[in-house]
């Protein structure tokens, strides 16, 4: 910014844990706005790969077609390679039909229960013509080794019963559907700054420091065994419930601690579904708001701002 003092910030990330399925991570030196527009991103504009479309051969089991080709779609499917595909509507190598190398990926399931015994048909039935595009494979949640991974239940076929079906899984996001979603939850918070009064506190007899401590719904106070001293134990544990304050409040001793927000401190909690890692959703995520972004930057390489965004861009040329 000529002749003035730049706004600009620097935002920084830092991760705390991450797992396949899960990452939790830092974000400094920026606003409620960015750490909100990622979020919303990573849920509804980070694409993935699921099926779309299904054509039933033969169902002769107690779910109808609807009801299965529902259940198909919620399947999440690998989609590493999403943002690298094309979308259906904007591919120029097919006409929809699913033969198509760019925008679309087929699956196939033939499964025929001939025991007694009742069939799962599971997301392993499943089979794919891509090998990067196939059904998550969960883990067992007990940690059993060797169990065996039975993948996710379509439906139970009894003796006779049979079902084939032909889907096709193309690119979307979560605005569109929410089978397109790549994160089971995002949610993030303002890092709380906590200072306790020490005068006042030292006013407080043993008791009353315990019943305030307790006063926390969640434990985020502690006493020291030997200092006999209250001590923040986890600060990130705080809600913003305000009990700690109304507690202090009751017991005459407004300002035994001061909670604030930072304002441009933000602790985000990621969970994938699988379809993507939770740290390549967080990448992509970044991606795509650096997209948006520049689509509605004002250049300066003589393009009419007006001829470009309609009124969006008289608004935005003062004009």
């Amino acid at each position: 910014m000529e002749g003035g003092a730049s706004y600009a910030r620097m935002p920084r990330v830092k991760i705390r844990e991450l797992k396949d399925d899960y990452v939790k991570f830092e974000l400094r030196d920026t606003d409620a706005s960015i750490a909100n527009s990622l979020r919303r991103v990573m849920i509804a504009e980070v694409p993935t790969v699921a099926i779309d479309l299904v054509e039933i051969e033969v169902n002769s089991s107690v779910l109808n077609d609807e009801f299965i080709a529902h259940r198909l779609g919620l399947i999440p499917l690998t989609s590493d390679r999403a943002m690298a595909m094309r979308f259906s509507r904007d591919c120029d190598a097919c006409d929809g039909d699913g033969q198509c190398e760019f925008c679309s990926v087929e699956f196939h399931l033939r499964v025929k229960c001939m025991t007694d015994e009742t069939l799962d048909v599971t997301s392993k039935d499943l089979y794919s013509s891509d090998h990067t595009v196939v059904p998550v494979d969960f883990p067992d949640p007990a940690g059993m080794e060797g169990s065996e991974n039975r993948g996710i239940i379509i439906v139970k076929l009894r003796r006779g019963q049979e079902l084939r079906l032909r889907a096709i899984a193309r690119k979307g996001i979560g605005k569109d559907h929410a089978k397109w979603s790549p994160a089971a939850t995002v949610t993030f918070m303002y890092e709380p700054e906590i200072h306790l009064n020490e005068d006042l506190m030292e006013s407080l007899t043993l008791e009353e420091k315990k019943e305030w401590v307790e006063s926390s719904p969640t434990r985020v106070f502690d006493i020291d065994s030997v200092t006999q001293q209250v001590v923040v134990v986890d600060r990130e544990a705080y809600t913003y419930d305000d009990e700690v304050i109304k507690k202090a409040e009751a017991m005459g001793k407004p300002g035994l601690v001061e909670i604030n927000a930072k304002q441009d401190s933000f602790i985000f909690t990621v969970e994938s579904t699988g379809a993507i890692k939770a740290s390549q959703l967080l990448l992509n995520a970044i991606d795509v708001l650096r997209q948006k972004l520049d689509a509605v930057r004002l250049s300066d390489d003589n393009v009419d701002t007006t001829e470009q965004f309609g009124e969006l861009g008289s608004h935005l040329g003062g004009s």
